[in-house]
């Protein structure tokens, strides 16, 4: 693992563009995912393995009584994929977690809580290509014939459709990446992609800690917090354009009007 604490902005900037040019292309186009954290001694772990303790059979009770209460027309056909991707959106716990292509939009959850001001946060850089190099090859195959770096809901549903088969396609624990369905503007805009590993139970820190040549982990300090924060809000990567509606209007204008002061305190 490379774990880089930065010191200014502008540092911070090539360390999350590192790796980004493509020289067969001309272009720039990463293949990393970001996740940004206000605290950098958050672990990556999702929502259900925090909720479950170990008891990984709440996972399916879970999805079956949300598919059970939850309007059907919520998802655009009765796949595995749509559902957690849904349930993931909506606040169930689930083995998802949440991840987004853009590295700005990292940045603006990693500087979101003014009250974790005086505490470094972190923005974990994932490399999905190399991540799915590990993939059960019925899977790496699917990516190969679509000529794609990360799987879409669809591509995972012609493949698989259940849980249990997921986890059965490899004695060891995998990890890929997918993009969930254009669900509502809040997906779209903060362009969101999700992990899921192949065991509930392992969180994905610790699969990483056996593939350090994926992933590297860029430290925050606190102090550069406020200065991130203030040039974001000016860039317009804002709770008002990531939660699109009031409740996202609200908790910019909250954030807006909070004295520095406070944060401090």
């Amino acid at each position: 693992m490379d774990t880089i604490s930065v010191t200014s902005w502008n540092e911070l900037q090539d360390r999350l563009f590192e790796g980004a040019w493509m020289p067969d292309l001309h272009l720039y186009r990463s293949q990393y995912a970001f996740r940004g954290l206000s605290r950098a001694d958050y672990p990556l772990e999702t929502s259900l393995f925090r909720l479950c303790k170990g008891h990984a059979d709440l996972e399916r009770h879970l999805l079956r009584n949300f598919r059970k209460y939850a309007h059907r027309d919520i998802v655009e056909r009765d796949s595995l994929w749509y559902w957690l991707s849904v349930a993931q959106h909506h606040g169930l716990p689930t083995r998802l977690m949440d991840w987004t292509f853009s590295p700005y939009v990292a940045m603006h959850f990693a500087t979101a809580r003014t009250e974790k001001f005086d505490m470094d946060g972190a923005i974990w850089a994932v490399n999905y290509k190399r991540v799915h190099e590990a993939l059960p090859n019925s899977l790496l195959e699917l990516l190969n014939r679509e000529g794609s770096d990360v799987f879409t809901v669809d591509m995972l549903t012609e493949k698989v459709d259940a849980l249990d088969e997921f986890d059965a396609l490899a004695e060891e624990d995998f990890v890929l990446f997918f993009e969930p369905p254009s669900i509502d503007d809040r997906i779209v805009n903060q362009f969101a992609l999700f992990s899921v590993v192949s065991n509930p139970l392992t969180p994905l820190d610790s699969w990483l800690e056996n593939h350090p040549e994926v992933y590297r982990k860029i430290i925050i300090p606190s102090g550069l917090k406020w200065e991130i924060r203030d040039k974001l809000d000016q860039a317009n990567i804002t709770e008002r354009v990531l939660f699109p509606g009031l409740d996202g209007l609200s908790s910019w204008m909250k954030r807006q009007y909070t004295p520095r002061r406070r944060s401090r305190e």
